[in-house]
């Protein structure tokens, strides 16, 4: 039997309302951001998201900011994250699939809640290839070193 994926959320002051909006239709999702705090610094929260999923290899991040961008660049900070902005359900796919994207992160003043779930769910139904080009790559971003 398939192991369950955890999924962790993460959501600044500009993500809140999306992230909101979508988290009831998640299973098995554990929102690191519950409450919405003013002025809160999305650092912070992309790091929570980026630990867990660290510690559970199963696990996948969503997090929300206001364009996506500020989330994205924060999770990948971390070696072994691979967090994606998407626009599109395309997107999410094709960075899940070839990239092996661990976190999606969502713009909460670019999406609306009902592109948001096309995008997740595509996210979500999406599995890592295991094409040995896709492999390659994808190892070559885990090796980069400064």
């Amino acid at each position: 039997m398939p192991m369950k994926t955890t999924i962790y959320l993460g959501a600044d002051h500009a993500g809140f309302a999306l992230k909101e909006a979508v988290k009831g239709v998640l299973k098995n999702s554990m929102d690191l951001s519950p409450a919405k705090i003013e002025g809160d610094d999305y650092p912070l929260a992309a790091r929570k998201v980026a630990m867990a999923v660290l510690q559970d290899k199963n696990a996948l991040g969503l997090l929300f900011c206001g364009t996506g961008h500020g989330m994205d660049i924060a999770a990948n900070r971390f070696r072994g994250m691979r967090a994606i902005v998407a626009r599109t359900d395309k997107d999410a796919k094709l960075a899940r699939e070839h990239n092996h994207a661990n976190a999606l992160v969502l713009g909460g003043w670019i999406t609306k809640p009902a592109a948001a779930k096309k995008i997740i769910a595509a996210f979500l139904k999406a599995k890592p290839s295991k094409e040995k080009r896709h492999v390659r790559r994808v190892k070559q971003l885990d090796d980069i070193r400064d």
